[in-house]
């Protein structure tokens, strides 16, 4: 009889402790935070935006130099029977006459008339006369991708200005000449708009570099001052009007182009990209907009996004986001930065797919395999 009290007092606290422990419990787990409405980026423009350099309107200083696969044609003057025409071999090296291999790797061509003439004296006692002709250029090319008639890899015998580069693709392509692409292809035109090219997003890279030029005054309004001249190796690209992504870069475990379709916050952007990656700074993600002769940008904090302590952020097509590994200083070179690689990412894409597509651009030669 005497244990019963302490038996119900027992089974009474173990009643109270479930209740007070199931109300802890409620009261921790909660119902879920709603979830914070995405805002729409009101990035601002980037102050002192890199102008066009003045050196790049002049043209080069540097004499054309010969290099492997350019050709020549040489002829002793007064002999039409020596006239010959020869490549510069993969060593640098060519080969005329009597003359064992020359190398001219490097050498204008008057240096290389002199250089030949020179050599020729240890064989024949009589000074000769010697005539050397370019006949064709393999050395120095310049790259012309995207949305031009006539994409290629184009040889450099000469100065050459980013319009007539531009001239000699046969210009920014229009609806009909892709759709009669397109059509010579068997494939679908459906997309092509009547300014197929961005201007806004096109781009010149030389040495990983972003060029400052303003493709959209250049072609459009006809101004000469952004009329730059290239340099053998450049990197021109005119992507298309009508398409519609965002561009992910930096510390992310797939940097790529996100297909935008209706709707795209910068959390699905990420994710699209594999998410961040360890080391990434999560407090300086840039979201970059507009032009890029004309940059806007917005710096947002993406780990309290994360954590839903800020607002998902709403993007537009053509938007680069630049997840960093650091913190930036300053913002102008922070942009700068963003625009470099993104420029390079683009480059390294679009010119393998323009050397391993089933449909080769001019110049372009791709080893074929077994």
């Amino acid at each position: 009889m005497t244990s019963n009290p302490p038996r119900l007092a027992v089974a009474l606290l173990a009643a109270v402790a479930l209740i007070v422990l199931s109300a802890g419990c409620a009261h921790l787990s909660g119902p879920a935070a709603p979830a914070v409405a995405a805002t729409t980026l009101t990035p601002t423009p980037v102050p002192d935006a890199r102008p066009v350099d003045p050196s790049l309107l002049q043209p080069p200083a540097n004499p054309f130099t010969l290099g492997p696969g350019d050709q020549l044609e040489i002829e002793v003057l007064g002999d039409p029977s020596t006239r010959e025409t020869t490549t510069v071999g993969p060593d640098g090296k060519i080969y005329f006459y009597v003359l064992p291999g020359l190398d001219v790797w490097g050498l204008t061509l008057s240096q290389t008339r002199d250089r030949i003439g020179e050599e020729l004296q240890k064989f024949v006692r009589e000074k000769q006369s010697i005539a050397v002709t370019l006949h064709g250029v393999a050395s120095q090319r310049v790259w012309l991708l995207g949305r031009l008639n006539k994409p290629g890899v184009y040889p450099m015998a000469g100065p050459t200005t980013l319009l007539d580069a531009i001239a000699q693709a046969g210009g920014p392509a229009s609806a009909s000449a892709l759709a009669t692409l397109a059509g010579s292809l068997g494939v679908s035109s459906r997309g092509a708009t009547d300014e197929a090219a961005d201007l806004g997003h096109s781009f010149v890279v030389r040495h990983g570099q972003l060029l400052s030029v303003d493709f959209y005054r250049l072609l459009r309004e006809g101004d000469l001052s952004q009329n730059i001249y290239l340099q053998p190796d450049d990197f021109v690209y005119l992507p298309s009007g009508a398409a519609q992504s965002v561009h992910v870069l930096g510390a992310v475990a797939q940097p790529r182009s996100v297909n935008f379709v209706n709707r795209l916050t910068l959390v699905q952007t990420i994710a699209s990209a594999g998410g961040t990656i360890k080391d990434a700074y999560l407090s300086h993600v840039a979201v970059v907009r507009g032009s890029l002769t004309e940059p806007k940008v917005a710096i947002v904090d993406y780990q309290a996004v994360a954590r839903g302590q800020a607002p998902d952020v709403l993007l537009e097509p053509h938007d680069i986001v630049y997840v960093p590994f650091t913190p930036y200083r300053t913002l102008t070179r922070y942009v700068d930065m963003i625009l470099d690689t993104f420029a390079r990412t683009v480059g390294v894409n679009e010119g393998a797919r323009a050397i391993s597509g089933s449909v080769l651009p001019v110049g372009v030669n791709v080893p074929v395999g077994p």
